[in-house]
């Protein structure tokens, strides 16, 4: 079913341009991308738009009430792509009234000067990764001025409108084109895009109506995170300039290496030495993984390679119930340090199974693997 511009905008069918254009204002602020995170805000601000667009335009409106939306997207070869109040009417909706210098009236307000988003790192063993953990970050970030409350003006000064731009914080001009005289605007250079100029300003922060300060936070890093994984702290970041909004924070992970397990994905691999004699006649080895102790079961006649799966005993997953499993690869590790009797037994093993073995005098068999190198 085709959407309802109408219903789309709030409005009945017989609102006026007025109405029209004020319930388009108040919806496009809380759509807008900039400032909406959900994922849907862009498609639903474009189709309020082309509503918006239809209905303010009277012979579009006239076409849309007679034949729907596709009657009502039939412009002329006149027609803005932003309806009868030209691209004056998108500036006005997020810059307020007036303040995109395309249209009458007043403006509503100095812009609004966000802060900048702040970056720092966090340093994780694996064990705190696989039980998750809050740590304590501290970042270099620019905080309101106390001097000044934030307002830039040394105690009992204020600021003062700037009258290059008479508050709206930006200016606009008229330059010749090709295509005839077109309107431009950009920010206000005599006060930054604020709006406002600072006559006397603070000592503290010398007008910005900010300082640079170290700042600590506490930091909740769930279980399953990985090298390069980004946590995102709202309004964290470093405060706008003479009070405006405070950016976000952004946290990087970095895990540091284990001395025994290697990462792959949610699953943990360890290469874990066996003597021969267990992987021959079967052993239970006691096994410590992340969690707690457990009992090896390797069976006799094991060859080396072999991988046993230990299940849950990995990394949690970061966006679903469970965890990845651990695998224990098992190496026949050959002794280097036999006493006299041990290596006895096994010329009497070797002797019984009929294998060739070097002969006992280590200086011989020095010489020969020289030559053979």
């Amino acid at each position: 079913m085709a959407t309802d511009y109408y219903e789309l905008l709030g409005v009945s069918r017989t609102a006026t341009q007025a109405e029209i254009k004020k319930a388009y204002r108040a919806t496009a602020r809380k759509l807008h991308p900039d400032v909406n995170p959900d994922p849907d805000a862009e498609t639903r601000f474009k189709e309020l738009t082309k509503a918006h667009e239809t209905l303010s335009d009277p012979q579009r409106r006239a076409r849309y009430d007679q034949f729907g939306p596709d009657g009502g997207n039939l412009g002329g070869a006149g027609a803005s792509p932003f309806g009868t109040g030209g691209i004056g009417d998108i500036f006005d909706a997020f810059f307020g009234q007036g303040q995109s210098g395309f249209g009458g009236g007043q403006s509503s307000g100095p812009p609004v000067a966000v802060g900048e988003d702040v970056e720092t790192q966090a340093e994780l063993t694996l064990e705190e990764v696989v039980s998750g953990v809050e740590q304590e970050v501290t970042v270099r970030t620019a905080v309101a001025c106390d001097t000044c409350e934030a307002s830039g003006a040394s105690p009992g000064t204020y600021p003062s409108t700037c009258e290059e731009c008479g508050g709206s914080g930006r200016v606009q001009r008229l330059r010749q084109s090709i295509l005839g005289q077109m309107v431009t605007a950009a920010a206000c250079s005599s006060c930054s895009g604020l709006g406002q100029q600072i006559l006397s300003p603070c000592d503290d922060c010398r007008g910005d109506g900010r300082t640079v300060e170290m700042r600590s936070y506490n930091v909740d890093i769930p279980a399953g995170v990985d090298t390069g994984t980004t946590l995102r702290l709202t309004g964290r970041g470093a405060v706008g300039r003479r009070g405006g909004p405070t950016g976000d924070l952004y946290v990087t992970v970095k895990v540091a290496d284990h001395d025994r397990f290697v990462r792959d994905g949610f699953d943990l691999i360890e290469v874990f030495p066996v003597s021969f004699s267990q992987v021959t006649l079967g052993a239970v080895i006691p096994y410590e993984t992340l969690d707690d102790d457990e009992d090896l079961v390797v069976p006799a006649g094991t060859e080396s390679g072999k991988v046993f799966r230990l299940r849950g005993a990995g990394v949690p997953y970061l966006e679903r119930q469970g965890r990845g499993d651990l695998l224990v690869r098992v190496q026949i590790e050959t002794p280097t340090d036999l006493t006299p009797e041990q290596e006895e037994l096994l010329r009497q093993y070797a002797a019984l199974r009929g294998e060739d073995l070097a002969p006992a005098d280590t200086g011989l068999f020095s010489r020969l693997k020289s030559a053979f190198r």
